[in-house]
């Protein structure tokens, strides 16, 4: 198998010259897009907050958008897949295989081949297959908890156990050696970072696809126990190695860097909240209310996946033109319904996980590794409470997280 290096360069070489959209000038993302990506801690700027509920502004990919950061406006349009598309192929080819395909994953496809791809996975993320689930996140997470307690002192949180359960429950669910596990997160953290403009980012997300299609590859010959070795059992005659890897890759975008960053950022919020990080200890039944309210605060996933205007229409008084690109914030429209926390309000209707038929095939499975996750970490370190040091927010990501967080077990 190629080398992760020989493999992003490849893949970022082939998309500069695709025809339409020219990768090699997206080199920096223009100011006035930056703001949807921006916080303050783990609040929005307050540019978003402040923003008309639908508004203009220009895109990542330096063309006009829509932001849409209001909470009924963005159920409105995550729900209305009538109107808006999410076929990403227009914007980035004219012709051949576009870069859209290659990136690949339920986001980016409208019915009916969404529809067909998502029945595939739906059956491995039912309650009932994920409750197998469980033993295997206890036990990671009991292993990096055990792993923190021979280091006592301090320790930071995010190198040590935020990112490390996830990872390790999402390699376990995929079904992927132990071997390829290093590069492979590697490739996870650069394709969220847009500091740099997108063409790296869209060069990680290629390559990490092609990392799982070669995986798929070699499991077709011996499957494994993971969703790459069932639905290749169950499917296999049926698809082909691509499809297989770009279902596999966008399970893995959807579950390692968002419950990664959403165990951090709560991980810092609930050490400002002294009473409810000891109410996952002391009440565990308090834990769905506590971990919901996290996922809708924090939403970590700030922007959905572009949707393009399929017809000329009106958006809660504003003209979309046919072709229009809207980007609909989960963040501002999460703020949108209730700016504070506060565990135990009613957000049956929040945003963390989508809406409409793009919503997180994987939510679940997202709850299950929060709430054991962080009831295990306030039963084992009740007096978790935060070291000196500076805290590095990420500063422009698709997935809001802290780079690190330094914290004192005792």
């Amino acid at each position: 198998m190629s080398t992760i290096a020989n493999i992003v360069g490849n893949q970022i070489s082939a998309w500069a010259t695709r025809d339409g959209l020219d990768l090699r000038k997206l080199r920096f993302v223009p100011g006035v897009a930056k703001y949807p990506l921006q916080r303050v801690g783990i609040d929005p700027v307050p540019r978003l907050v402040e923003a008309e509920p639908v508004t203009r502004l220009v895109s990542l990919f330096g063309t006009d958008v829509w932001l849409v950061s209001g909470y009924d406006e963005a159920r409105a349009v995550l729900a209305d897949a009538e109107t808006y598309s999410n076929d990403l192929r227009p914007l980035i080819s004219r012709g051949g295989r576009s870069a859209a395909e290659q990136i690949g994953g339920l986001g980016m496809t409208d019915p009916p081949d969404h529809t067909t791809l998502r029945r595939l996975l739906t059956p491995e993320f039912t309650r009932r297959r994920l409750a197998r689930l469980q033993p295997s996140i206890e036990r990671i997470v009991d292993e990096r908890l055990d792993a923190m307690q021979r280091r006592r002192g301090r320790v930071d949180l995010v190198a040590e156990f935020a990112f490390p359960v996830p990872f390790e429950v999402i390699c376990d669910l995929l079904g992927l050696p132990v071997a390829d596990r290093a590069d492979f997160r590697r490739l996870g953290v650069a394709r969220f970072d847009l500091s740099r403009g997108s063409a790296g980012s869209f060069g990680a997300a290629a390559a990490s696809r092609e990392f799982l299609i070669d995986a798929v590859a070699r499991q077709r010959r011996d499957p494994g126990d993971g969703l790459i070795g069932a639905l290749l059992r169950e499917h296999g005659e049926e698809l082909d190695d691509t499809t297989l890897g770009g279902l596999a890759d966008g399970v893995f975008l959807g579950g390692y860097e968002t419950s990664a960053s959403m165990l951090a950022l709560s991980a810092h919020l609930l050490m400002q909240r002294p009473d409810v990080y000891a109410s996952l200890a002391t009440d565990p039944a308090s834990a769905d209310e506590v971990v919901e309210e996290l996922l809708r605060h924090l939403t970590v996933v700030q922007l959905a996946f572009p949707r393009f205007a399929r017809f000329d229409h009106q958006l809660f008084g504003r003209s979309i033109r046919r072709g229009d690109a809207v980007l609909v914030s989960l963040l501002g429209a999460n703020r949108d319904l209730a700016p504070d926390f506060a565990p135990g309000r009613d957000i049956t209707g929040h945003l963390a996980f989508g809406h409409g038929m793009h919503r997180c095939v994987g939510a679940e499975l997202a709850r299950m590794e929060l709430r054991t996750a962080l009831r295990g970490l306030a039963t084992r370190f009740p007096r978790l409470r935060p070291a000196s040091g500076r805290l590095r927010f990420r500063k422009l990501s698709a997935v809001y997280g802290i780079d690190r967080l330094p914290v004192r077990l005792r």
